[in-house]
């Protein structure tokens, strides 16, 4: 090969680091099986993390809307689970942080079936279609964008609304109907500025273990049970969950449609701001730091 056919020696801040921690890994000598394992035991890089999730998000992206809706209304209708589950955990004579943990524990349970079920949930959406987004804002992005996050909060709103009608019109017995009211109430603490508040950690929590399930194999239902569970024990403020409990208020007469859609509304801002806006740019920013 000639002198002028060799290609330039890549001399990018990112090429140089690669070359360093190459050099440093060559310090220890291992046997083939031995650097195997090293290999096989590596937990993912952010990078191998933002790919994953960004090519899930290119397939949500491009499903067809009427997967999307039915996906989204199973959603809506199994996460109703969680009022069930912490209305039943809710009636045990406990007090303090055991029953505030208890009802946490009640609360993970619809997120676990709709996360492992693979249900189509809007907070997924604010990181999982996002993503791909920020990577590459075509219009044809954008718009796929805003078409999903559009049928799948519709199809979660009327999931949860169809629970909620059911809770309180199905035959349920009047003292589990009368334990979902009773810890749907909280939602009615907020101001619509503490709501939005409320939902940004919410949000965020959600897009971090959409983030983490990538490097998690056994430990999926776990991260889903805790994360979940600090939703309900921070009293944080989930749009989708939390529209299940105000449509029970709504359909009972405990609060006003005005109230419920009102809490629904500034939920959704602060789950937007936490999950896309935080979580989502910040993990988008920090891979492109390291690929530059």
């Amino acid at each position: 090969m000639a002198a002028d056919d060799v290609p330039p020696r890549d001399v990018s801040p990112a090429a140089i680091r690669a070359d360093h921690i190459a050099a440093e890994e060559k310090i220890v000598r291992l046997t083939d099986e031995e650097a195997a394992a090293v290999d096989g035991a590596r937990i993912p890089s952010a990078v191998v993390s933002h790919e994953i999730i960004r090519r899930h998000g290119l397939a949500e992206l491009n499903r067809s809307s009427l997967a999307l809706m039915w996906s989204g209304l199973t959603a809506g209708l199994v996460i109703g689970v969680s009022v069930i589950a912490k209305a039943v955990l809710h009636q045990p004579p406990i007090d303090g942080a055991a029953k505030l943990l208890l009802g946490g524990l009640g609360y993970s349970l619809g997120f676990v079936l709709v996360v492992l079920g693979r249900m189509q949930l809007f907070t997924e959406s604010t990181i999982t279609a996002v993503l791909p987004v920020a990577t590459h804002p075509s219009r044809k992005n954008i718009r796929d964008l805003a078409r999903l996050w559009a049928i799948v909060f519709a199809a979660n709103m009327v999931g949860t609304f169809l629970f909620a009608l059911g809770a309180t019109h199905g035959g349920l017995s009047d003292e589990l109907q009368a334990g979902m009211v009773e810890v749907s109430r909280s939602i009615l603490h907020f101001s619509f500025s503490g709501a939005v508040a409320a939902g940004v950690p919410a949000g965020f929590l959600i897009a971090a273990l959409v983030w983490i399930q990538s490097r998690l194999d056994g430990e999926r239902m776990i991260a889903v049970v805790l994360l979940t569970g600090l939703i309900d024990v921070g009293h944080f403020a989930h749009v989708v969950a939390g529209s299940a409990e105000a449509w029970i208020l709504a359909l009972t007469g405990e609060a006003s449609l005005h109230e419920a859609v009102g809490f629904v509304a500034a939920a959704f801002l602060g789950n937007v701001a936490g999950g896309s806006l935080l979580f989502s740019l910040l993990a988008h920013a920090q891979v492109r730091s390291d690929q530059d």
